[in-house]
């Protein structure tokens, strides 16, 4: 007796597609695909593609139907590169990179489990790229540099502090706007 999958339903694993399991399908189907899970390829798709088309794959006494975007599709998202990127301070290098530096920093106090923290990295980020060689920009993670934190008092994340010649000059408490913090930065430069 031959079967035929018209659609052929696969799980995501966590960290990788996986096969599925004989619990997962029917026993008529399952005992037909056992000997053919081993050739079943899946592609990987890299960013998000318009146009999707549908394509039957022969197995033998199996057919799948999959839904594929071509290459040709156009790419509707991609991750955008920074070509900054923000470097961490600890209490190691805290006194030469902020205390010691001639030129105004800002340090952004943050958290990785602080959701208006990751709002404005990319807003910090755009900064350090805008005041590239006039101001240097920092980030201090509170939870790994508590002591940094509690010497400048700060009680809620984000919290961006501007320094000039080594003296807290200007607080920003919050995921604000960008032109709120450029305000800030020009009052230094």
């Amino acid at each position: 007796m031959a079967t035929v999958l018209d659609t052929l339903s696969v799980p995501r694993a966590a960290s990788a597609l996986s096969l599925p399991t004989r619990s997962h399908i029917a026993p008529a189907v399952s005992s037909s695909l056992s000997s053919f899970s081993a050739r079943i390829s899946f592609p990987l798709f890299k960013g998000l593609k318009v146009g999707p088309t549908f394509t039957a794959r022969s197995l033998g006494p199996l057919t799948v139907t999959s839904r594929r975007a071509t290459s040709a599709g156009p790419v509707v998202c991609e991750v955008q590169d920074t070509a900054v990127e923000v470097p961490a301070i600890t209490d190691a290098n805290w006194q030469s990179l902020v205390l010691e530096s001639e030129s105004p920093v800002l340090v952004e106090f943050w958290a990785p489990w602080c959701g208006p923290c990751r709002m404005i990295h990319p807003v910090i980020d755009e900064l350090a790229k805008q005041y590239a060689g006039k101001i240097k920009c920092y980030k201090v993670n509170t939870d790994e540099s508590a002591s940094i934190a509690t010497r400048y008092g700060i009680r809620s994340i984000p919290t961006v502090i501007i320094f000039k010649n080594g003296e807290k000059k200007d607080t920003v408490i919050g995921a604000v706007p960008k032109s709120t913090l450029t305000t800030s930065i020009e009052k230094f430069l």
